[in-house]
């Protein structure tokens, strides 16, 4: 299955790793639905950067996951591929 690494660009001022957390969460909540998984995310506090990282079966699939989830859509969205 693909994999895809998006990034959202949030102000660093106001969001927090709770809140953070909690959208991931509601990721999860509905990530079945689209036949997505997600992996792992990523926060950087400094840059207000969020990753993510899921395994599905369209980029369209991942970012509606987000889109019902909570409507926070990321910045970019890129295929990627894992190397040893």
């Amino acid at each position: 299955m693909p994999r895809f690494l998006d990034m959202h660009i949030v102000p660093p001022d106001q969001v927090t790793p709770e809140i953070v957390a909690a959208l991931h969460k509601q990721d999860l909540s509905v990530q079945d639905k689209h036949g997505v998984r997600y992996v792992k995310y990523w926060y950087d506090a400094a840059t207000g950067r969020v990753f993510c990282l899921s395994d599905a079966p369209s980029r369209e699939a991942a970012l509606a996951v987000h889109r019902e989830a909570h409507g926070e859509m990321p910045d970019d969205i890129f295929q990627v591929e894992e190397f040893e």
